[in-house]
């Protein structure tokens, strides 16, 4: 983001209201409030954004203003009397008339002094928004209610509420010519990498753009450089424990304004495939329900393909499977039908997303039943192609991360295609190129595949089983944490 030249603050408020009306039309647009009041004979003027700032918090300054004529000495000046009588918990000042701008439109009230080059920022604002509440998609049976909300400075409270450390850093930035939204990057000082501190901090301040109206999608984009590759390089999560347990690791935590998603940095593959249940629960429960969910991503993935194959090549089943496949026969081909019918699982799920709560569940009703049914009815479909698309779309339903089940839906459509052009050696072809892609990627100079690629036995362990916290005496290495012990 280009830097302002910086423009200071002239002793005549004249010129000042000049600057201020030409630069962000304090009289034209009607949320930015303007008022003139008299401190021991001096003219001050106070600006506001109306929506940024309760209106019994500008009732109050008001009332305080004018207190300030009251019990004055005859050394006393406006700026020493607003200095040091205003009672609020944060009073700044600043001689830039950019920097009072900024502030400004970020809710924050600026009072102009005549004949002062200084002028007062006051910290008062109020974002809109909503309280804290479970986020939608991860929910959990036991744990936790609170949620990211769009308000920053809330999600750092959140945090900082969980994480009682004076080593813990929020340090904010703005990008955004025009937008200038707030992004905090937040880490444990003594823990997280500096290396990997210091280039997240290079590449936001590196971000070019007049503003972040996708908010953390935008600063994601220019933080990792996706380009082609569908998999998710960074992981997002809206529960503030879920944070925390990373910060506790050594990642780094960006958060944007306006935005209920927090962006954890790096992160693997294994990352995406992890949910806060699978903590809540004993050890033993927690592994059943991770190696569920494993079972259900390798659904999602493979098993429309290896049907596939098995229908194309029927003499690789055992005779004990020698069910599988179709029975009847259809004039559309097999392949066109599976395309079809996970072609239509997917606009059913952009439809639920678009369609009001109370008729998403009719929507899915009529769809599952009558449309599915009367497909088979009529011949479209054979019925082994619903039941299999609908294993590996729960599959992909099971998936924690919603940016990897996309990803591995692609993946799957892919191997199907391979499969009905090649046969096994599509299938082989496609779990090669899968297997090189995920191992070629990296996120933030990490291995995408770690613990297996490169191996660790121990943090492999970890991944395969959900260990007991008094047995997590270390911290994960792919992070290159400072402090490696967890406990001592």
């Amino acid at each position: 983001m280009q830097d302002q030249k910086e423009a200071p603050i002239v002793m005549k408020l004249a010129q000042n209201r000049k600057a201020l009306n030409e630069r962000i039309g304090v009289e034209q647009s009607f949320d930015l409030g303007f008022r003139t009041v008299y401190i021991l004979g001096s003219e001050v003027n106070v600006y506001y954004v109306t929506g940024l700032v309760e209106t019994p918090i500008i009732v109050d300054i008001m009332r305080q203003l004018f207190e300030l004529n009251e019990g004055t000495e005859e050394e006393d000046t406006v700026s020493s009397r607003i200095k040091n009588d205003i009672p609020h918990q944060q009073v700044e000042t600043s001689s830039d008339m950019n920097q009072c701008i900024t502030q400004l439109l970020s809710g924050l009230i600026v009072l102009f002094v005549e004949g002062e080059t200084d002028a007062f920022i006051v910290d008062v604002r109020t974002y809109p928004g909503r309280t804290p509440e479970e986020p939608d998609t991860e929910k959990v049976i036991r744990g936790s209610r609170d949620g990211f909300t769009e308000n920053i400075i809330e999600n750092t409270a959140l945090t900082r509420r969980r994480i009682r450390d004076e080593r813990l850093r929020h340090e904010i930035l703005q990008v955004g010519e025009r937008s200038k939204t707030d992004v905090c990057i937040s880490y444990i000082k003594d823990v997280a990498d500096p290396g990997l501190v210091d280039l997240i901090k290079s590449e936001i301040k590196n971000i070019d753009i007049d503003g972040l109206s996708m908010a953390d999608k935008t600063v994601e984009e220019f933080l990792v450089q996706q380009g082609s590759n569908p998999f998710p390089l960074v992981r997002y999560t809206e529960r503030p424990d879920v944070a925390s347990a990373h910060l506790f690791e050594g990642h780094v935590i960006i958060m944007v304004d306006t935005s209920p998603s927090v962006i954890i940095t790096p992160t693997t593959y294994f990352h995406h495939v992890q949910h806060a249940e699978e903590f809540r629960q004993a050890p033993a429960v927690g592994t059943f329900v991770r190696w569920v969910r494993f079972f259900g991503i390798f659904s999602s993935i493979f098993v429309l393909p290896l049907w596939m194959l098995f229908v194309m090549q029927p003499d690789l089943l055992p005779e004990s499977l020698a069910f599988i496949g179709p029975n009847e026969e259809t004039s559309i081909p097999i392949i066109i039908q599976i395309l079809l019918a996970d072609l239509g699982l997917e606009m059913l799920r952009i439809a639920a997303i678009h369609t009001p709560t109370p008729l998403s569940t009719a929507m899915g009703l009529i769809a599952a039943v009558l449309i599915g049914q009367i497909a088979i009815d009529v011949g479209m479909f054979v019925p082994e192609v619903i039941l299999y698309v609908a294993v590996a779309a729960i599959g992909s339903y099971s998936t924690p991360s919603y940016e990897l089940s996309v990803a591995n839906k692609m993946a799957r459509v892919l191997f199907v295609i391979l499969v009905a052009v090649f046969g096994i050696k599509g299938l082989m072809i496609g779990f090669l190129g899968f297997i090189l892609l995920l191992a070629h990627t990296k996120s933030l100079n990490t291995p995408y595949l770690w613990p297996f690629l490169p191996f660790n036995a121990k943090a492999a362990l970890q991944i395969i089983f959900r260990l007991s916290m008094p047995s997590l005496k270390v911290r994960p290495s792919v992070v290159h944490p400072q402090n490696n012990q967890r406990q001592k």
